[in-house]
């Protein structure tokens, strides 16, 4: 079986098991109110992977996905850096599948203007946790991606350990993820110089993977969202399909 066969197949058994132990949650199942993300958007649907630890054997079968999807696609990866936190399980998860060496970022609060106070903070000044000077291609690795704001942020903060430990011949040339929602990441990735690797694009293929294990309505309406998120912004948009959602419930 070709790689590009094989890794949708993986996508698509996964994306489904996200959705059956309620990692993807949608306003028609899970809350009629729906989702204000950290963007100030409103959403019909919530992608929740921080539970991942508590799913072993899907954690496992994502380790060996991604494994499988960076000997495929970025065959000179010798560290695996994960973004704190929701990357760090998924960072181990791949290093023990695929015995690659991994590495981890501290959480930061605040933007990167905030990182040199934060770094005064710590005892051994780092803020990048594990081995990197053994390194010369690395994978800056995390959960999930819409706008890749939180993802240069991890690349800025990886950057600057490089730097100050003097480590000249290692690079960051990919970013990786298990789920990217294709809001832009993508393309603001190549902006930086950054190639954006995943495993499940939810826009053109995850929502359709879906389709046969979700109800029309809530098939069709995140369809429509992921094409055109502003429209939903309404509030009376909003109202309706919180009232759907109910009127359905009381119905049973």
């Amino acid at each position: 079986m070709d790689w590009p066969t094989h890794k949708d197949r993986l996508g698509c058994e996964i994306v489904r098991l996200l959705y059956e132990n309620k990692m993807i949650l949608t306003w028609y199942r899970d809350k009629p109110s729906g989702w204000h993300l950290h963007s100030g958007k409103w959403s019909p649907f919530y992608i929740h992977l921080r539970e991942l630890s508590s799913h072993p054997e899907i954690l496992r079968k994502i380790g060996y996905s991604l494994n499988l999807l960076i000997k495929e696609e970025m065959p000179d990866t010798d560290l695996i850096v994960g973004l704190a936190m929701a990357g760090i399980p998924i960072a181990t998860a791949i290093s023990l599948e695929g015995n690659i060496p991994a590495a981890f970022t501290r959480k930061v609060e605040g933007g990167v203007a905030d990182y040199q106070k934060t770094i005064e903070k710590y005892g051994k000044h780092s803020l990048v946790e594990g081995q990197l000077h053994k390194a010369r291609k690395a994978v800056l690795l995390d959960d999930l991606v819409s706008y890749f704001t939180s993802k240069l942020e991890g690349l800025n903060l990886l950057e600057y350990e490089i730097r100050r430990r003097n480590l000249k011949d290692l690079d960051i040339p990919h970013v990786l993820v298990l789920l990217d929602r294709e809001q832009g990441g993508y393309e603001e990735a190549k902006k930086h110089n950054v190639e954006l690797h995943s495993l499940i694009p939810f826009k053109s293929k995850g929502i359709h993977w879906l389709k046969d294990v979700l109800d029309k309505i809530e098939y069709d309406t995140l369809k429509d969202y992921l094409k055109d998120p502003e429209r939903f912004q309404e509030y009376e948009i909003q109202n309706k399909l919180s009232q759907l959602c109910l009127s359905s419930t009381e119905s049973l």
